[in-house]
């Protein structure tokens, strides 16, 4: 996880330099190239395009920095939706195996039910199963202990989506304050007051905080999703250790 951390800020790196490259570009181009680019009609650009454009006219120091947050924002959701999908089981088709392995096999046909179910539910019924010679009790508070274990390995990394969020609209705020400071420097040194002066800043204050409200919504989506599926596995955990509980209670009966 951590490779792949290093290698996304990179990339965000890259994308930033070469945002700043592009940049340069434009400002050294000849002046007919400008012309013949500013009589293209709006509606023939494409949405990619016009979202490239805006991202270079925001300026690649705050816009690169919110591009960041975006992309670690992503890897990081998208990993952890990757790792919950994997880790959903069918609580009810688990149960009855346990259920049916202790009746035909006894608690060592359970566990070995468990070992080849993937899943955290599994595991937990796993490590029940392991502490079943030491009495219910003993079962219960092996149940209750690894399923706090295993709802900390669901909820990893998700605190860092939620920095993201609250990171990126902060960033954009303070490239309009930095682009307001601008457009005034500007007025005071011209000791004028032409919109033309104050318009270049003004538009990348606003560009920096549509960005980073942008960044923070979709990140927003997928922080949602992820902790609804989150509730969702926690709840069949708490269902399938108690009804584990009262197999194992009926089992000593």
């Amino acid at each position: 996880m951590r490779k792949l951390f290093i290698a996304i800020i990179l990339l965000g790196f890259i994308a930033t330099a070469k945002a700043n490259i592009i940049i340069n570009n434009t400002a050294n181009a000849p002046a007919n190239l400008i012309t013949q680019d500013e009589e293209i009609p709006a509606e023939s650009a494409s949405f990619t395009q016009e979202l490239k454009k805006r991202f270079i006219e925001g300026g690649p120091g705050f816009m690169g920095i919110v591009l960041i947050c975006l992309i670690l924002g992503l890897a990081i959701a998208i990993e952890r939706i990757l790792f919950l999908n994997l880790a959903t089981t069918n609580t009810k088709k688990l149960t009855d195996g346990v259920e049916e392995a202790l009746s035909s096999g006894g608690v060592d046909a359970a566990k070995e039910f468990c070992r080849n179910t993937k899943g955290p539910v599994a595991s937990i019924f796993y490590q029940g199963l392991d502490r079943m010679d030491e009495g219910i009790e003993s079962a219960e508070k092996a149940v209750v202990a690894y399923g706090g274990v295993q709802m900390g390995q669901l909820e990893k990394n998700v605190s860092w989506i939620s920095l993201f969020i609250a990171l990126a609209p902060m960033l954009g705020f303070m490239g309009t304050v930095i682009g307001m400071i601008q457009a005034f420097d500007k007025i005071e040194a011209a000791g004028d007051m032409q919109p033309s002066l104050v318009a270049g800043g003004i538009k990348v204050a606003l560009l920096t905080t549509v960005f980073g409200l942008i960044v923070a919504i979709i990140l927003q989506v997928f922080y949602n999703y992820i902790v609804a599926k989150i509730d969702s596995i926690v709840n069949d955990m708490e269902d399938a250790s108690i009804t584990l509980i009262d197999i194992l209670v009926a089992k000593k009966k």
